[in-house]
């Protein structure tokens, strides 16, 4: 479990391709206090670290996640959101997010708004999620509020700190993310899904 607020940002030192998997490694500032089997959110994903070698670990993709995510866009030299699992116990500063992404959206407008930016996202609607105007959003791992919910778009504002400090200052328009709908919206539109 996560909470969406990023410790850091990891850099993509390599990529390797294992059949339908893909082996990537990254150099973080928190790699010292990781740990071989901890989950570590990459770009919202949730993965296991496989190995520790100094500064830098890896994990492994698998197909089923690189189908559903971004990940398998990554190059070297890439910047990704980093979030450790959350303690029991810890505050919980962001929304509750399992770093398990529903589906992946595209990037069609940024507008800069005198010292914050706003960024509207569109997605596949037939997959059936939804977003509503003031829930929560997981933007490639970030913990943000909805704003201007519509069918198969909605936007975010953000704040220069979380621009500073996360990949948002170097997505651009077209660009793919990674998107974890809110999971309480989640079931209670299943639920709802149900009864009608």
């Amino acid at each position: 479990m996560f909470t969406g607020i990023i410790e850091d940002l990891g850099i993509i030192k390599n990529i390797v391709k294992d059949g339908g998997n893909i082996h990537i490694s990254v150099s973080t500032n928190i790699t010292n206090e990781l740990k071989i089997d901890q989950s570590v959110a990459h770009n919202g994903v949730c993965l296991t670290v496989v190995s520790i070698d100094g500064e830098i670990y890896t994990v492994t993709a698998i197909q089923e996640t690189l189908d559903k995510t971004n990940l398998g866009l990554l190059s070297k030299n890439d910047s990704v959101n980093i979030e450790r699992a959350m303690k029991l116990g810890d505050r919980l500063d962001g929304h509750i997010v399992q770093g398990h992404v529903d589906q992946t959206a595209k990037c069609i407008n940024i507008l800069e708004e005198n010292g914050s930016w706003v960024y509207t996202f569109e997605y596949d609607k037939n997959l059936n999620n939804i977003t509503i105007e003031k829930g929560s959003i997981t933007i490639n791992g970030v913990s943000l509020t909805v704003v201007n919910s519509k069918t198969n778009s909605f936007s975010v504002a953000i704040i220069p700190y979380t621009y500073n400090h996360t990949t948002f200052k170097n997505l651009k328009v077209g660009d793919s993310v990674n998107l974890e709908f809110d999971v309480i919206g989640k079931y209670v539109k299943r639920l709802n899904d149900l009864r009608y």
